[in-house]
């Protein structure tokens, strides 16, 4: 089908033809101007009925009416000056006098502010526009604390921010898989229509919580995992056995497979095995397979990863002071290596590392009286100068450990070379994992950018002449072709790298983290590192790194049922071919996200079954499959596929998607795309769905009807924004943190929680409820807390009561608070109850977050401000409702 560019009088003309590689053309397509014709397809029902926030339309799906003609929001009449007049009078309180949309923004409107004015109206309550809060606490009421049996095909899990507990009956819990949609479409001209993407979120490692049932283990021995012969999905079930228990149909492919006799059991009257239940692969959507030697390299069983601490002990971390509080922490922090359940220690060995413009390798063998080091400085052609003694049983070389870590501050305390390496470094540790023949991990404590002549060898890049122009997008693309290489070695080698960086300035980690991001690690950045004031959150950071479940040498495959296949795929990982997820790593916190594609017609009496399996090699060095198994609907309704919708899912595809474009497109074309795409579901949506009424009400799904805010955060978080004011490695920083992220982060992300304090129940328990993440929120009298999984904030509003200022930080007055000290922890009903609500949320958070305290008004309330996604971005981007009123002009336009 031809694509007809919408009509936008203030569109620049070079938007409209903005070049798109092939593979993006067809997902980030610019849309046709009304959805394709729905002939053929079942009718829907235009009874009219009752409209409010939630309510159900006359086709039996629920929707959101906004806003309804009854609240004074616009006339229903369907006139653009009715719309303008409308427009006007709801965004000048926001906006000021001047109501065009930031410069940012994809176009302009159709009109200037002149063209904009009409008689005055009533101002538009920002309570009636959909609330994320409210959904959320709607959810949690609903839905919580009940317990979620996974026995039914397709249905729709609580959402991640509602407290429940999983009971897996067959299919996967969603901590592990969520999907976009619980209801695929029939067909891929039903999925065109509606552009809603298929896709699922898995987090194969998802941490399990106490009070729910750990996953049980297969072993068959030496036959290994049963599965079928012909697209080798394994038993699961969803396979259907016949002919007495002799044979069974692969619910994948079809194919008939004979059972083992180590396998055969007797059917009951119902056609299923009499052992149904006790065998996990045949009763629950999760579970791990035993794997046998046919599953290992070189069919040799695995050796035990290590890790191998790597130390700049370059000038800048000398003088910080990091190095001396590293080799302190490490001391202790190596008890907490992560190990086999049941086992008294760990089998992780470690190694270390110290470098500037050489490096140093040290023989902590347990038998030696004193650490020895060994010095490469041929870093060109980087070799590991010895095996025996490097990699140690940290139990076994404690003694000669200590010593070392007690030795390296002192022997580099008077160093004056400023200059490191960086690729090198990795080679190094991925050439003694090598060499060991075993999988591991590097954790890389590095400073600067690498300026010292050797292979990766960066210069400074950071040009903000680039910004927001087409070549903006190559400073977000790794500089020298050798990090691509060398993540693609260490994937081969299993390797994995987490880098912990302490800039003080540019160190272009587009770059430096291109290895990470591929090799299932993670990054983490403190800009101009401080002993007294980040030593906290460092030293909180490196032991869940340190402490985290975490698997190594992952291959990871996701099958599918006849009719669809996985086409793309997301996250932090390597793909080698278009099928297989290679992963040198993966850990507890990391997500993967599929999207889905039609190969053919789908059945509704089928549905759509989807395998995840992942092969990897325990901390133990055992190696396993870890396989999960997800059975959606399918349906040739389009409101049955809205009605099952999943916002939080969706957001996270779309910012992964956009991420990874951003490096291929310019910033202006993915912000437009992100823009269409939404406005072509809500008018899909608007037109086959709702019932019938006026062209100028925007009708919002139920089940999305909080979308657009999410999206208007995701065009204002770092990487998207394109601002000269925000540093060119913060924006890279952004950026590879989200691609690993799962759905729970993901939301938290892009909706931040507002706790107000100041009226909180001193006797109460748990966290208080959130306000809208907006300025509106705030009063002067108040005390606010706000966190998005990342960042923790304490706001003093100018007008605070100095009996709470005294209470919380033991002074007697606001003006006495400086931001940078800690919070003290005080013997009085509010600061308990504070740190016991801040207690909660750094539980509930993957990541341990700094508390930052912020006053009203301050230079430094501007981190905080930008978190309030529901208002103008301050580094540019549109408020909530003012993006919603251009989603509702798009939408319309659509529809015309």
């Amino acid at each position: 089908m031809a694509l007809v560019h919408c009509r936008v009088p203030s569109r620049p003309p070079a938007l409209l033809h903005s070049p798109l590689s092939r593979l993006h053309r067809q997902r980030w397509a610019l849309l046709p101007r009304a959805p394709p014709s729905t002939a053929g397809l079942p009718s829907i029902g235009r009874q009219h009925g009752r409209h409010d926030n939630g309510s159900t339309n006359g086709d039996g799906c629920r929707g959101l009416l906004w806003p309804a003609p009854s609240r004074q929001c616009w006339s229903p009449a369907a006139s653009w000056t009715s719309w303008t007049s409308w427009i006007s009078t709801a965004t000048r309180p926001i906006w000021g006098t001047d109501v065009r949309p930031p410069a940012w923004f994809p176009w302009g409107f159709p009109s200037g502010a002149a063209q904009m004015a009409g008689p005055p109206q009533k101002k538009l309550d920002p309570d009636s526009i959909p609330s994320t809060t409210q959904v959320i606490a709607d959810d949690q009421a609903k839905r919580g604390g009940q317990v979620y049996t996974t026995n039914l095909r397709g249905q729709v899990p609580p959402l991640v921010t509602t407290d429940f507990v999983v009971q897996d009956q067959g299919n996967a819990s969603p901590r592990f898989m969520r999907c976009t949609t619980n209801s695929f479409p029939c067909t891929s001209d039903l999925a065109k229509q509606c552009q809603v993407p298929l896709a699922a979120i898995i987090r194969p490692f998802a941490t399990i919580p106490k009070n729910e049932a750990p996953l049980y283990v297969v072993n068959h021995g030496e036959a290994g995992p049963l599965r079928c012969n012909r697209c080798k999905a394994y038993m699961c079930p969803y396979m259907q056995f016949i002919d007495g228990g002799r044979r069974y149909q692969c619910g994948f492919c079809s194919c008939v497979n004979e059972v083992p006799a180590f396998y055969f059991q007797h059917l009951d009257h119902m056609g299923r095995r009499v052992d149904q239940h006790e065998r996990p692969e045949l009763s629950l959507g999760s579970y791990e397979y035993t794997a046998t030697l046919d599953y290992c390299r070189n069919n040799k069983a695995p050796n035990p990863p290590a890790y191998i601490f790597m130390i700049d002990v370059s000038y800048a971390n000398i003088k910080s002071g990091l190095v001396k509080l590293l080799c302190e922490e490490l001391k202790t922090l190596l008890d907490g290596l992560p190990r086999e359940e049941g086992a008294e220690s760990s089998a992780v060995r470690v190694g270390f590392v110290t470098y500037n413009k050489i490096l140093h390798f040290y023989n902590v063998k347990s038998s030696l009286a004193q650490p020895q080091m060994m010095v490469v400085s041929d870093v060109a052609e980087m070799f590991v100068p010895l095996l025996d003694g490097f990699l140690v049983n940290f139990q076994e070389s404690r003694s000669v450990i200590n010593k070392l870590l007690d030795q390296i501050p002192d022997m580099f305390a008077e160093t004056n070379e400023s200059e490191t390496v960086f690729a090198p470094v990795i080679q190094a540790g991925m050439e003694a994992l090598k060499a060991a023949e075993c999988s591991g991990k590097l954790f890389i404590f590095h400073s600067s950018l690498p300026t010292a002549e050797a292979p990766g060898k960066l210069k400074n890049r950071d040009d903000k002449k680039l910004v927001n122009t087409d070549k903006e997008k190559t400073l977000f693309q790794p500089q020298k072709r050798v990090y691509e290489q060398l993540a693609k070695d260490c994937v081969s080698n299993s390797c994995s790298v987490d880098l912990f960086l302490f800039p003080s300035q540019y160190v272009d980690v587009a770059t430096v983290g291109h290895v990470p991001l591929h090799t299932g690690g993670s990054v983490y950045k403190y800009c101009n590192f401080q002993v007294e004031t980040d030593r906290e959150l460092f030293l909180n950071e490196l032991k869940r790194d340190v402490e985290k479940p975490i698997g190594f040498d992952g291959i990871m495959r996701v099958r599918t049922s006849t009719g669809f296949r996985a086409t793309d795929f997301f996250g932090a990982v390597y793909m080698n071919n278009t099928t297989d997820v290679e992963m040198a790593a993966v850990d507890c916190h990391k997500a993967v996200t599929v999207e889905f594609k039609h190969d053919d017609t789908l059945s509704e009496d089928a549905g759509a079954l989807i395998q995840c399996a992942l092969l990897y090699t325990t901390v133990g060095g055992q190696r396993r499959l870890r396989i999960h198994n997800l059975s959606l609907n399918c349906s040739s309704q389009l409101p049955e596929l809205y009605r099952t919708c999943e916002t939080d899912a969706l957001i996270n595809f779309f910012a992964k998607s956009a991420y990874r474009a951003m490096l291929n497109q310019p910033l202006k074309t993915v912000r437009e795309i992100l823009v269409n795409q939404t406005a072509h579901m809500l008018a899909c949506y608007r037109k086959n769905c709702a019932s019938a009424s006026a062209v100028s009400q925007l009708i919002l799904p139920d089940a999305m009807k909080v979308f657009p805010v999410y999206v208007n955060s995701l065009m204002k978080n770092a990487a998207l924004v394109g601002s000269v004011e925000l540093s060119t490695d913060e924006r890279a920083f952004h950026r590879l943190l989200v691609m690993g992220m799962g759905v729970e982060e993901t939301q938290a992300l892009f909706y931040p929680r507002l706790i107000p304090l100041h009226s909180m129940d001193l006797a109460g328990e748990g966290v208080p409820a959130p306000v809208r993440c907006s300025e509106e929120r705030l009063s002067e009298g108040g005390v606010f807390l706000l966190e998005n999984g990342r960042e923790l904030f304490l706001w003093l509003g100018q007008a605070c009561p100095p009996e709470l200022i005294q209470n919380i930080f033991n002074v007697p007055s606001l003006a006495h608070v400086e931001g940078q000290k800690s919070l003290l922890k005080l013997d009085n009903p509010h600061s308990k109850r504070l740190w016991s609500i801040i207690n909660l949320i750094t539980n509930q958070r993957l990541h341990f977050m700094k508390l930052q305290v912020v006053k009203q008004k301050d230079r430094a309330e501007l981190p905080f401000r930008q978190l309030l996604v529901e208002d103008k971005g301050v580094h540019g981007g549109a408020s909530y409702m003012d993006f919603l009123c251009y989603v509702y002009r798009e939408v319309r336009q659509l529809l015309t």
